[in-house]
Order: structure tokens, then sequence, then C-alpha cells
């Protein structure tokens, strides 16, 4: 009977998602993404994820006024709500090639980099979906992983809606993803993934003032296969508007592996805390980062 009910369940909230995500597309393109965002910017404050949110700015972030985090997190809310509509339409944002500009240094960055083992590391900004159509305009085959989601119907949904953007395929987090991303690898192709996030059994490296628990698995794969290490960020500059810039993140090869790991590590999350701080309200601040 459990099973039942929880399969009920599924199936009501994977058409309840049907039935939302059908509505926005039938809606012109910028209305369906400032709708979303004041919906999320109407709603979200009043939930209990904004105080964790106000509790993360806080510590990151106490030299800034009581005031200015509060605004800083509402806003956030906004932009995560346009990041909604944004990834479902992502295919009609997709027609409309004027709407992401790319920065030319990164363009040339990693163009340059084609047909050898890379590793595109980004973060929770702007939207960070928009990084794999980026990818796909510098002409890079590459392989994504995420996270599995519960509900077993929603996932298949959505994975169908990205797949287009990941050439190499998607693959959900776990000892699979490892192997998958690692043939990509091998095949001096590219694997993306997001670095920004908890990760309980990685490294603890600095990030804004704390040690944090950190993934090494971008130094990881890039020290083993001696590839490059590739930091990139989505900023969004309007409603479905995007800008896209990157940078190489150096991985050191001595004879101390881990240490190289943690060397790298700590640079890349030097580089998301430096684009963290210049547009705080971009990034996602209701996650856990520095709590173990």
């Amino acid at each position: 009977m459990q099973g039942f009910l929880t399969d009920l369940q599924f199936r009501i909230e994977w058409l309840v998602l049907r039935l939302v995500f059908g509505l926005m597309r039938l809606l012109p393109l910028d209305t369906a993404i400032r709708l979303s965002g004041a919906v999320w910017h109407a709603v979200a404050p009043r939930l209990r994820r904004h105080e964790r949110a106000l509790r993360h700015i806080e510590e990151a972030m106490p030299e800034l006024p009581a005031a200015e985090r509060a605004r800083i997190v509402t806003r956030m809310w906004r932009h995560l709500g346009m990041t909604f509509a944004e990834s479902v339409l992502l295919d009609k944002l997709a027609r409309e090639p004027d709407r992401i500009v790319l920065d030319p240094a990164s363009r040339t960055m990693v163009k340059a980099r084609i047909g050898q083992p890379l590793v595109f590391a980004s973060l929770h900004t702007g939207n960070w979906e928009v990084a794999s159509w980026a990818m796909l305009l510098c002409g890079v085959r590459f392989a994504g992983v995420y996270q599995q989601l519960r509900n077993p119907y929603v996932e298949k949904y959505l994975l169908a809606m990205r797949e287009p953007f990941y050439p190499r395929g998607l693959v959900s987090k776990g000892k699979e993803a490892v192997r998958y991303l690692v043939r990509a690898m091998e095949d001096n192709e590219g694997a993306a993934m997001m670095a920004d996030l908890r990760e309980l059994r990685g490294v603890s490296v600095p990030f804004f003032g704390r040690m944090a628990p950190s993934t090494p698995f971008p130094a990881t794969l890039v020290r083993s296969h001696h590839g490059s290490l590739l930091a990139g960020r989505v900023i969004r500059t309007g409603p479905g508007r995007f800008f896209v810039e990157g940078t190489e993140i150096p991985v050191p090869h001595t004879d101390n592996r881990r240490h190289d790991i943690e060397a790298a590590t700590a640079a890349l999350n030097a580089q998301f805390e430096v684009w963290i701080r210049e547009i705080p309200e971009q990034w996602m601040w209701a996650h856990r980062r520095f709590e173990r």
C-alpha cells in the first residue's frame, strides 16, 4: 500500500510539473521568465530556506550591513525564479543566439584546448544550465553529471529536456558517473560538473574565510589525465539574457598527488569566491555550503 501511495504522489507531482511547464511554454519568453521571477520573489522569503540563506550570507560576508544582506537574499530568489523558467525554456532560448554573449578571450581559451581532456567546473550563479549551451557554441563535446531526483517520472521528463545540450550524455551522480566522465577524458573530450556545493567526503579548503568541505573531483580528473581545469560562470544580464566567461585553474603536477589536488581545489574555490562577491545576489545562498 505504501508503495502505491508513493507512486501516486510521484505521478501527481509529475502531472503538476507538466501543467506548470506547459503553461509557461504558452507565454512569450520574457513574460514567462519575468513572471516566474516575480512569483519566487514573493513566495520564497516566507519559506524556511530564506532564514537559512540569511544565516549563510551572514557567515560568509559579516562585513555587510544586515539590510544589505537581506536585500541580496531577496533578490536572489527573483534570480532563482527566472533560472527555473529559463531552464524549462532553454530550447526556445537557444533559438535566439543573441541572448547569450561569450567572453571572446574565454572562447579562444576553450577552443585552443579542444582535443585534449577538459574539465568544466561551474557554480550556481546566474543560470548555470546555460553553461552547457555556451560550451556547445564553442564546439566542445562533453559529458555532464547531475543529482538524481527522488521522483523517477520528473527525473525522466527533465532529463529529456536537458540531454540535447550534452553531446556525450548526462549521468546521475555516483560510481557510474565517475566511470562515464573518465571515459570522456580518455577520449580527449570534456567533463562538466557543478563544483560549488558541500561535499562531506571531499577536502576542506578556504571559502569566505572558513574551511568548507569541497569536491576534489574536478582537480582529481585533471591531475590524473593531464588535462585542463576550466572554471566558468554565467551572469544573467537580463531576463533570458546572459554573459558567459571562464578562466583556467592551475593544477600542479608534483610528487605529492594529494597536495596537488587540494591546491587546485582551493584555487577553484578561491575563484568562485571572487565571482560570488562581485554579484552576490546571483549565487544560491540557501545551500548548506559551510556546515559539516
